[in-house]
C-alpha cells in the first residue's frame, strides 16, 4: 500500500492532538535539554576563544603600559633576547591587539566601538625554555619591575583556572542535559505508545485490508521526529540568548582578567545550533522507532 503525503500529514496531526498534554511535555523537555546541551557547546567555544592568546606554548605575557615609550619597549625586548631561559617571544603591538580584540568581539559591535588601539596594551608573548611552573614564574618576575611593564600574566594561573571553571560548567550542564534528553526520549516513546494503543482497532483493520507495517509506522515516526525537531528549533532560537547570558556572567569579573577574551561568534552559535537540531531529530526518531517496534506489534 503506497504512502500518500496527505495521509501521513493528517494522521500525524491526529496523533499530536490526541495526546496534547504528553506532546507538550515531551516537546518542552526536548527544548530544555537541547538548550542546555547547546549552552555547554557555547561554553566550550568561548573558552577556546578566551585561551587563543595562550596557544603555541606561550607560558607568560608581558603586558606593557599603553603609553610605553620606545626606549622602555626596546629595553624589555633586549632583556628577553638576552635571557637564557627564554626560548622565543613575539611582540604584539596596539594595532594587532586591536585587530585581535575586534575578531573576538565582532558579535558585540558596541564593545568594539568603545575601544581604540590606543587604550589597549602592547605585549610580549613569551615561550620559555623551562616547563617547570616555578622557573617560569621566576623568569616572569624578573620583568615585573621594569619601566613600562604593566603586569605579567601567567598561563598556569589564568588558563588553569579558566579551564577548571569551564570544565566544571560543561560537565554539569551536559550531565543535566543528557538526563533531560533521556527523559524526553522516554516521553516521546510513551506519547507514541499511547497514540498507537488508542488506535489499535483501526490499526488492526488496516492490517486486515493489506496495509504494510511501514504504512502504519510512518505517521507515528513522523510525530516523534516533529517533537524532536520542534524542541530543537526552540533551543536553537534561544542559543543567542544563552550566548549573551554566558558572556555577561563571565566577563568583567575581578580576578578573572582572561575571561575578558571570552566570546562566542555568530558562526559558532550557528554551528552549535545545527548540532542541536541534529540531536533533536535523532532523539525524536529513535524514540518513535523504539515505541513503534517495541510497544505494539503491527
Amino acid at each position: 500500500m503506497a504512502l500518500k503525503v496527505d495521509y501521513v500529514v493528517r494522521e500525524t496531526a491526529i496523533n499530536l492532538r490526541r495526546n496534547i498534554s504528553l506532546t507538550l511535555a515531551s516537546f518542552l523537555t526536548v527544548a530544555v535539554s537541547l538548550f542546555l546541551f547547546g549552552g555547554g557547546l557555547l561554553v566550550r567555544e568561548g573558552v577556546s576563544n578566551a585561551t587563543l592568546q595562550w596557544r603555541g606554548g606561550i607560558e607568560f605575557i608581558v603586558y606593557l603600559n599603553p603609553d610605553v615609550t620606545p626606549e622602555q619597549r626596546d629595553a624589555v625586548q633586549r632583556n628577553l633576547d638576552d635571557h637564557p631561559e627564554v626560548q622565543r617571544f613575539s611582540y604584539v603591538n596596539q594595532q594587532e591587539a586591536y585587530e585581535e580584540f575586534k575578531e573576538l568581539f565582532k558579535t558585540t559591535p558596541e564593545m568594539v566601538d568603545a575601544v581604540s588601539p590606543e587604550v589597549l596594551p602592547p605585549s610580549f608573548r613569551v615561550v620559555p625554555e623551562a616547563t617547570n611552573s616555578d622557573i617560569i614564574e621566576s623568569v616572569g618576575l624578573q620583568f615585573e619591575q621594569q619601566p613600562g611593564v604593566a603586569e605579567i600574566a601567567y598561563a598556569k594561573d589564568v588558563v588553569d583556572s579558566v579551564l577548571g571553571v569551564s570544565n566544571f560548567l560543561q560537565t554539569t550542564i551536559l550531565v543535566i542535559a543528557i538526563i533531560l534528553l533521556v527523559a524526553s526520549v522516554m516521553l516521546i516513546v510513551n506519547t507514541i505508545r499511547m497514540a498507537m494503543f488508542a488506535r489499535r482497532r483501526e490499526i488492526e483493520v488496516m492490517k486486515l485490508v493489506g496495509a504494510t507495517n511501514w504504512f502504519i509506522r510512518v505517521p507515528f515516526m513522523l510525530e516523534g521526529l516533529l517533537q524532536g525537531l520542534l524542541g530543537a528549533g526552540v533551543a536553537f532560537a534561544l542559543l543567542p540568548v544563552a550566548r549573551e547570558f554566558i558572556e555577561r556572567q563571565v566577563t568583567g569579573k575581578p580576578g578573572l582578567a582572561l575571561f575578558e577574551q571570552f566570546a562566542v561568534t555568530s558562526s559558532e552559535v550557528t554551528g552549535a545550533g545545527l548540532v542541536v537540531l541534529a540531536v533533536g531529530v535523532i532523539a525524536g526518531t529513535v524514540g518513535a522507532g523504539v515505541a513503534v517496534s517495541r510497544f505494539l506489534d503491527v
